[in-house]
């Protein structure tokens, strides 16, 4: 326990004054963390510019626009004459919707005669498109059953009939866990997360041969021959700054932007570290595989950089192809994110997350011991060569 104590004490002078370590570890991520919180602060996108192309000119197209209007998701700021000036105002990046009100509208509904009212969206922004098309298709909707129903009044059916009459299945819905669709709650917890792992490994990618790279082998073997400790020496060294990170994180970063959640704190607590010891697992494993400190920083990035994409915190996973899917699952990020939606998001007990925590597990089981034989054939190697 003595060596190993001095290997972790050595490790940390080494993450506190090799700018390789203390760069990526200290300096990048809290950045980062606060950078990512800022950009969805204003936390949900609304009041989105649309234009408005009234031929109907009627109080059913002035009701309509106005009830669209009072939507969170839609601000008219534009008149449109014509398709083609929506087409324009679109292209411009003035707007990312529009309706259309085509002629004799009103007088078509109140004879029973179908009436198309058009709604533009722009599709090369999916978000928006889709938020303009849910807020303005449940007015539209609404209005078009109003007009309806008014006409059924007038012909003398009660109120109550009309309504039954005109809507018999009405839909209520329930959305649970993020209910407001706030960006900030949503995406930035993720996006935090990501980055860490990214930062964990590319610095554990240096651990171990950064040793040789700096000529300090020589050194480190003074303390111990063993693979087995200096790996968990210096495994433990990073894990204790990984802790730093998570309470910046859950204590500092969330409150301050109002993500916390402090009956998750133990759980996320769990989770996070079980993914700090695969990242770090899987760096050490590469360090010691290669000498060349430019090639495992690339396999790094190469290998954590697209970890958002493929977690499935955009795009669900079992949409993906098999291989897509293949390579989500060789990312700890994956496994840590369904872990960290069910104990965070959702507030679970930690046996609904018992599947990750084994996935993460079994990371740890293989590259720790990987790491270690292959440290120690190159100790073994540099010792003889030695004599």
């Amino acid at each position: 326990m003595k060596t190993i104590s001095q290997i972790i004490i050595r490790e940390w002078k080494r993450i506190f004054s090799i700018p390789n370590f203390y760069v990526v570890l200290l300096v990048i991520p809290p950045v980062i963390f606060f950078f990512y919180g800022l950009i969805y602060q204003k936390q949900f996108a609304k009041e989105l510019p649309m234009a408005v192309w009234d031929e109907d000119q009627s109080s059913v197209s002035r009701t309509l626009t106005d009830m669209m209007e009072q939507n969170e998701n839609i601000h008219f700021t534009h008149t449109a004459f014509s398709n083609a000036e929506i087409e324009k105002l679109m292209k411009e990046g003035k707007i990312f919707g529009a309706v259309h009100f085509p002629k004799n509208m009103e007088s078509d509904a109140k004879k029973n005669h179908q009436s198309n009212i058009t709604l533009y969206t722009n599709g090369a922004y999916l978000v928006p498109a889709k938020m303009i098309y849910k807020g303005a298709a449940e007015i539209i909707i609404k209005g078009g059953l109003a007009v309806v129903l008014e006409k059924a009044e007038k012909q003398g059916m009660p109120a109550q009939t009309a309504n039954a009459l005109v809507q018999p299945i009405k839909l209520n819905s329930t959305i649970l866990y993020n209910p407001d669709f706030n960006y900030k709650m949503y995406l930035t917890p993720g996006l935090i997360t990501v980055g860490l792992q990214m930062a964990l490994i590319v610095a554990a990618v240096l651990i171990l041969n950064l040793e040789f790279k700096r000529n300090t082998i020589d050194d480190l073997l003074e303390i111990s021959h063993s693979s087995s400790q200096i790996v968990i020496g210096k495994m433990l060294a990073h894990l204790s700054v990984s802790w730093i990170l998570f309470v910046l994180i859950a204590f500092v970063v969330f409150p301050v932007y109002d993500l916390g959640k402090p009956g998750t704190d133990f759980n996320f607590f769990i989770i996070y570290t079980l993914m700090a010891l695969a990242c770090i697992g899987i760096g050490m494993m590469l360090s010691a595989l290669s000498d060349n400190l430019l090639f495992v920083t690339d396999v790094a990035l190469f290998f954590t950089s697209p970890a958002f994409v493929f977690s499935g915190f955009t795009f669900p996973r079992w949409a993906m192809p098999w291989y897509d899917q293949l390579y989500s699952d060789i990312m700890p990020y994956t496994h840590f994110l369904d872990g960290f939606i069910k104990l965070y998001f959702m507030q679970l007990p930690m046996h609904y997350a018992m599947p990750e925590v084994y996935k993460l597990l079994l990371f740890i089981g293989v590259t720790f011991p990987l790491a270690v034989i292959i440290f120690q054939r190159k100790i073994n190697l540099y010792l003889k060569n030695q004599h």
